[in-house]
C-alpha cells in the first residue's frame, strides 16, 4: 500500500510503465468524412460542416486552410468539426476528393 503525500523518486510500481499509445488513425480512404449544409446553432446563417476527420489537428488545420481558398471564403476548427462559411458543399466534396478522402455529402 502506497503511503499518502510521500515522495518517491523512480521506485513506484508504475515508474517504468509507459503511457498507452494512440491507436493509429484509419486510411484516409476508409474514413467516413461527412458533408452536410446546416443553420442549426448560426444563427440562421448558412455553414457547410465537415464532420469525421480523423486526422491529427496539424493536418485538419492544413486541410482546413486549403478548403477555405479552394472555396474563397471563411472558415473555422472547432472540436474536429471544419466549418466554411455559406453553401460550399461542391467545393468541399472536390477538394476532400482530391487529397484522398472519400467524403459523402449527407443531409439534403
Amino acid at each position: 500500500m502506497a503511503r499518502k503525500g510521500g515522495w518517491q523518486e523512480f521506485s513506484g510500481p508504475d515508474s517504468t510503465a509507459r503511457p498507452p499509445a494512440a491507436a493509429p488513425a484509419p486510411a484516409r480512404a476508409q474514413q467516413q468524412v461527412r458533408v452536410q449544409r446546416t443553420r442549426a446553432g448560426k444563427g440562421g446563417k448558412l455553414v457547410t460542416a465537415i464532420t469525421g476527420l480523423a486526422v491529427p489537428e496539424a493536418e485538419a488545420r492544413g486541410l482546413l486552410r486549403d478548403l477555405k481558398a479552394r472555396a474563397g471564403t471563411g472558415g473555422t476548427l472547432k472540436d474536429g468539426v471544419i466549418e466554411l462559411q455559406g453553401d460550399q458543399v461542391a467545393a468541399a466534396l472536390a477538394a476532400l476528393e482530391q487529397a484522398g478522402f472519400r467524403p459523402k455529402q449527407a443531409g439534403g
